[in-house]
Order: structure tokens, then C-alpha cells, then sequence
């Protein structure tokens, strides 16, 4: 089979599927009549407040959304826990400790970084159809671009979230000792721990901020403050953070000094910087070395060899 007949193939699939979609309606969920009733609890908890489900109003969707939505749902669906072994809630903690879909409701976070994702991996894969066709490569040379461009598409998402991850607990642990040194001296004056963290939310930005911030919010929704301490603890991507998180929950429940484990906690931050200065340095200084060995090193290698030959035919004769 040539690559017009596949080409051809593959379009009378897509007729087909489009065809059956739109033939046969999506069934009718509840979650947009239960969310009404459930929403206003929900923000109680901590969760932002959705005034179109708050008052029943429900976006509209046009008729290719209705159609195609739910079956790129599944698939999506599909398609990430077969690309991905992690759990939903794994998965599901992975994008908040990434700050990533942040305007994307948190239960329907993980449907839709699964319909990126397969969404850009259906693109690769029809790139790299293209690319085989437009190169008029063989049809096994074509599936294979296919294939290439549909694995590179799945994992493009996934190593956007592990460094976007990686980037935003680099800024934690860089704005945490500030945020330690302000809490440390706010205490000190003699504010409580939640005034404390209060003041710091107030005039403070950044990602550390933010959770505190929300350990804020689920307080003042009811919940202790040792609680939502410990809670964000659990969710934060960054060591020190959440053995910060874990000591202002100690204080506020068992009234420690705070100043001082604030202050420690500061110290060892600092050090493990320095530390991890020393190590990336290092790691750049081995770097440098490799265009020195890979270009320089053939050469001297050509010097010291070119004069073998004639010693050797000389040495003979």
C-alpha cells in the first residue's frame, strides 16, 4: 500500500468515526445539575467559587463539542493511562505542585491535561504521517514518522510538568528564607502564628505565598490551623517548605518557640543552597571540558600519530 491509499484510508476512518459520533447521542450526566447544590459547600472547603454553577447557568458548547467531546474524552482517557502508570491522584498532585491548568476547575484538571496531551500527540503523529508523505518515504518508513511523532507528542507534557516542578521548587526554596526571616521577626514582636503567616500573605508574592495563602483560606472555612498547615504540607513540592508547614502547625497547636526553629530552618536552607551552588558549578565546569576533549583531543591525537608512519617505514628500510 502506497502513501495516497493510506492517506485515503485513514480519512475514510476519521468520516466514519465523525459519522458514528454524531449518530449516536452522548448519554446525559448529572454533574451539571448536582454541581449547583454542591458548589457553595464546596468553597466553603477552600475551593474557588463558580458563580455560572452557583446559579445554575451552564457555558454553552457548540455542536462539534457535543459530538466529538465525549469521544476525545475517552480516548484521552485512554491514552494517558496508557502513556502514564501514575495514579489519578498522583497525577492530579503533580499538576498543583506544578501550578499548571491553575484557571481549569481542580476536578476537571486531570481530563484536561489528558485532551492536551492526547490532543498533541495525535498532532505528532499526523506530523510525522505528513513528513513521511511529503518526503515520499516508504509506508513502513511513514508509520514509523507516525509513530515517532505520536510518542514525542505524549511525552512532550510530561516532561513539562516534571520541570515545571522542578522550576517552581527551585523558587520556593530561594524565597523561602525570606519568608522564614519576616515570619521569625513577626513572631517575635508578639504576633501569634496566624497573625504571623497573615501579614506575610498580605504584602508577600510568590509560591510559597500562595500556600500560605491557602492555608488561610481552608482556616478561616472552619478547618484548625495546625490542620491546613499540615495539609499543604502534603501537597508542597519543596523539603523545606513542608518542614516549615509542619512547624507552624507544631507552634500553633503546642505554642513552641517558633523564632527560633524558624531561624534554624533558615540556616539549613541557606546551606543546602551552597551546597547545591558548589555542585552545579562543578557540573558546569565538566561540562566546558567536553568541546575541549571532543575538538582538541582528535587533533593532538592526529599530531602525535602523523610522524608514526615514516618512523616505522624508516626504522624497516
Amino acid at each position: 500500500m502506497t502513501g495516497l491509499p493510506l492517506l485515503a484510508a485513514l480519512a475514510t476512518g476519521v468520516f466514519v468515526a465523525l459519522l458514528v459520533g454524531w449518530l449516536v447521542r452522548p448519554r446525559a450526566r448529572l454533574a451539571s445539575r448536582v454541581r449547583p447544590y454542591s458548589v457553595v459547600a464546596r468553597s466553603m472547603l477552600g475551593r474557588s467559587f463558580d458563580f455560572e454553577a452557583s446559579t445554575g447557568a451552564v457555558a454553552t458548547e457548540s455542536a462539534f463539542g457535543r459530538v466529538l467531546g465525549p469521544p476525545l474524552a475517552a480516548a484521552a482517557e485512554r491514552f494517558g493511562q496508557m502513556v502514564d502508570s501514575s495514579s489519578e491522584e498522583a497525577l492530579s498532585l503533580k499538576l498543583r505542585q506544578a501550578a499548571m491548568l491553575t484557571d481549569t476547575a481542580p476536578e476537571r484538571r486531570l481530563q484536561e491535561y489528558r485532551m492536551r496531551q492526547f490532543l498533541l500527540a495525535t498532532a505528532g503523529a499526523v506530523g510525522g504521517f505528513i513528513v513521511g508523505l511529503a518526503m515520499n518515504r516508504s509506508t513502513t518508513m511513514t508509520l514509523v514518522l507516525a509513530v515517532a511523532g505520536f510518542a514525542a507528542g505524549g511525552s512532550f507534557w510530561r516532561g513539562k510538568v516534571d520541570r515545571a516542578i522542578e522550576d517552581r521548587t527551585n523558587r520556593m526554596r530561594i524565597e523561602l528564607y525570606t519568608v522564614n526571616q519576616l515570619l521569625a521577626m513577626r513572631v517575635r514582636v508578639g504576633g501569634g502564628v496566624v497573625s504571623a503567616v497573615r501579614s506575610v500573605v498580605e504584602r508577600g508574592r510568590g509560591a510559597v505565598v500562595d500556600e500560605l495563602g491557602e492555608a488561610l483560606r481552608l482556616h478561616f472555612s472552619g478547618m484548625s490551623a495546625g490542620a491546613a498547615f499540615r495539609h499543604i504540607a502534603e501537597l508542597t513540592p519543596e523539603q523545606h517548605a513542608r518542614r516549615t508547614y509542619q512547624v507552624l502547625a507544631a507552634a500553633d497547636e503546642r505554642g513552641s518557640d517558633l523564632a527560633e526553629a524558624l531561624l534554624a530552618l533558615s540556616e539549613d536552607i541557606q546551606e543546602d543552597r551552597k551546597e547545591a551552588i558548589k555542585r552545579q558549578a562543578v557540573r558546569r565546569r565538566a561540562t566546558m571540558l567536553i568541546p575541549i576533549i571532543v575538538i582538541l583531543a582528535p587533533i593532538l591525537l592526529l599530531f602525535v600519530g602523523a610522524p608514526l608512519p615514516f618512523i616505522v617505514l624508516r626504522n624497516l628500510g
